[in-house]
């Protein structure tokens, strides 16, 4: 295979299981003059496996001002670069996107090698609508960010993908089954492509009970799934409808309460709307 003079090459890399690396990128990681890397470590260890000998440079967030420049002239004087993370497709929750940027504003061709990606892995495996998605990448680590993020998130009618720490999983499937409701469907991805995987669909209610009871779920890397929403405007319309019907047989109390469960719309809501709605079946 030709490799382009004076062209960036973004090739994905194993997320797990080495034998996922292509034949295209193992040759492209062979022949490129030098690989940029979010950690030289990391990648070190992949081409001593694949036998490959390169010359390496560090490219991640504390050092990309200083580094691109420094390719930029290298692609042009026409050198070949590639750009990889530790795992999966660069760019994506990774380093490297300032670079691709440079390099198109100096007119170098920009080839992707694709490959392995948590993301697509586990939207693939998840069994959730794959339509429209959303990847939101990590939460905020702070409680009460990290709650108006999902807050922001819930009526967001594509399927999100997260990625999360284990430390911080039960936290955060904790904060969406109380944002999303308990019976959001989702799907916990878990160390895609090792030895332990894990691919775990139910409800977030569920999710948080699974996770509790086994520590092995808190351990590894972690993606998260998780069914679109209705957004608020379907929602009140859904409730109206459902109130319609329930107000001339119910009291108002016991009509939110069926109506929440059916709209998925919180208690409180419901019953104000019934007590509204109510006004309306009233005899003249």
């Amino acid at each position: 295979m030709s490799i382009q003079a004076g062209a960036l090459h973004i090739v994905a890399t194993p997320i797990g299981n080495l034998d996922d690396l292509g034949p295209r990128a193992q040759a492209v990681l062979a022949g490129v003059d030098v690989i940029a890397a979010e950690d030289t470590r990391h990648t070190g260890a992949l081409l001593g496996h694949l036998g490959i000998r390169a010359e390496q440079t560090s490219l991640h967030e504390h050092n990309e001002a200083e580094r691109i420049p420094h390719l930029v002239a290298r692609l042009v004087a026409g050198a070949t670069v590639a750009l990889v993370s530790d795992a999966g497709t660069p760019v994506l929750s990774d380093p490297g996107f300032r670079l691709v940027v440079a390099a198109h504003e100096a007119g170098i061709r920009v080839v992707p090698v694709p490959g392995p990606s948590a993301i697509t892995a586990a939207l693939s495996a998840a069994g959730q609508p794959t339509d429209r998605f959303l990847f939101a990448g990590f939460p905020p680590a702070k409680s009460r960010a990290r709650r108006s993020w999902l807050q922001d998130l819930a009526d967001q009618p594509a399927t999100l993908v997260l990625f999360e720490s284990c430390h911080r999983l039960a936290r955060t499937l904790a904060d969406l089954a109380a944002i999303f409701g308990t019976e959001r469907p989702a799907t916990l991805c878990r160390e895609l492509t090792k030895r332990y995987e894990t691919v775990h669909r139910a409800t977030l209610g569920a999710l948080v009970e699974f996770v509790a009871s086994d520590p092995d779920q808190r351990r590894g890397e972690v993606v998260l799934v998780v069914a679109g929403g209705t957004p608020q405007s379907q929602r009140s319309a859904d409730l109206a409808t459902v109130l319609d019907a329930l107000l001339p047989e119910l009291p108002p109390a016991r009509a939110a309460a069926v109506a929440a469960r059916l709209t998925g719309q919180p208690r409180k809501v419901a019953y104000r709307a019934a007590l509204e709605q109510g006004e309306s079946h009233k005899p003249d």
